[in-house]
């Protein structure tokens, strides 16, 4: 419970960038009145695994972001990505982050089934 208020009053200053005696009284109020998550905690071992990706990710980024704009890219396609087993909203959440977050990619839509449409673009027509 304190883990949660404590995530949501930072994502709140994240979001506000207010520090005035209003704002805080405002994210204590949204931070208690937001529901809470009914899926059970995952386990540790996925909660680093995605962390580990996430530190990954960012140099990742910038080494697309460069690529791009030197050697643009001009095949494109969309194609389905399995999500892991028994993953819970927060974690599905944050495959989208990650897929999203680097510039080659993005998720279209997340199917029931357990898929990622995913957007990507290429630099040939080979796959």
């Amino acid at each position: 419970m304190i883990g949660q208020l404590i995530l949501r009053l930072t994502i709140w200053f994240l979001l506000t960038a207010d520090f005035s005696l209003a704002n805080i009284a405002i994210g204590f109020i949204i931070a208690f009145l937001l529901p809470r998550s009914s899926a059970p905690p995952e386990p540790l071992r996925e909660w680093l695994g995605v962390l580990g990706k996430i530190f990954m990710a960012i140099p990742i980024a910038y080494l697309e972001a460069f690529e791009l704009i030197l050697r643009p890219h001009r095949h494109e396609d969309v194609i389905m990505e399995k999500v892991p087993n028994h993953r819970s909203p927060l974690l599905i959440f944050l495959d989208v982050f990650l897929i999203t977050f680097t510039p080659k990619t993005i998720v279209v839509k997340y199917h029931e089934e357990g898929f990622y449409e995913v957007h990507r673009v290429r630099r040939t027509s080979n796959t």
